[in-house]
């Protein structure tokens, strides 16, 4: 499978010409969508999660069966494509949204459809969340918190939002990378690049100050249930 550039772009004209009525998912979204599909404990077939991709509806109103076969093949090789990194590496490479004006990174479209996956199976994600060690406990909570910051329900100030907005786009793999070590630990162990389990200190320890440079303990700030 590929995520060229050819690939991709051939993935966003595509969803780009689904009726945006519904508010299709474009490329950022659904690269999140598909990690957090694939990142669950539950295996959660294409006839479940497909249909969100094409909006709020579900109905994604293709013009004819050509089109329709084309659209969903770009998106299940998307799919594949990641699948496929995560058999390599625990460490995904997420694809981000670009300012074209600023040139800023805009982590907030890849994480609302990474939540919206984690909302297919609400139970089975907090299990884990109440089960797993706080390594991955203090990830799920970060990534969620991103996803309140991207609702504007966050109750950071604007300074420190303005500081995780920084830190967020080089975070978030290794929160994916800590998160899958328990969530899909058949998927780590046969990484073909891996003698051993992604290495845990990635991010910071309960008492230690929060990277989004708060000033705070991470237990405090970020890492805050």
């Amino acid at each position: 499978m590929s995520r060229s550039e050819k690939h991709l772009d051939h993935l966003d004209d595509l969803l780009a010409a689904v009726s945006q009525e519904n508010l299709p998912m474009t490329v950022s979204e659904l690269d999140g969508y598909v990690t957090g599909i694939l990142s669950c404990p539950d295996l959660i077939p294409p006839s479940e999660w497909l249909p969100h991709v094409w909006g709020e509806t579900g109905d994604a109103g293709f013009p004819d069966l050509a089109t329709a076969e084309a659209t969903i093949s770009a998106v299940m090789a998307h799919y594949n494509a990641v699948a496929s990194d995560m058999a390599k590496t625990p460490w995904i490479e997420p694809i981000y949204e670009v300012d074209p004006h600023s040139d800023e990174t805009l982590w907030e479209v890849w994480i609302d459809g990474f939540t919206r996956a984690l909302r297919l199976r609400p139970d089975t994600w907090q299990a884990l969340l109440e089960q797993a060690d706080d390594e991955t406990k203090s990830s799920l909570i970060f990534l969620m918190a991103l996803q309140d910051i991207n609702e504007e329900k966050s109750k950071f100030t604007e300074d420190e939002i303005d500081a995780i907005d920084l830190e967020a786009p080089d975070l978030i793999p290794n929160c994916i990378a800590a998160i899958l070590l328990v969530s899909r630990p058949e998927i780590v162990m046969k990484a073909d690049n891996l003698s051993h389990a992604p290495v845990r200190g990635t991010r910071p320890g309960r008492n230690e100050l929060c990277s989004c440079g708060s000033g705070r303990t991470y237990q405090q700030c970020c890492g805050k249930s």
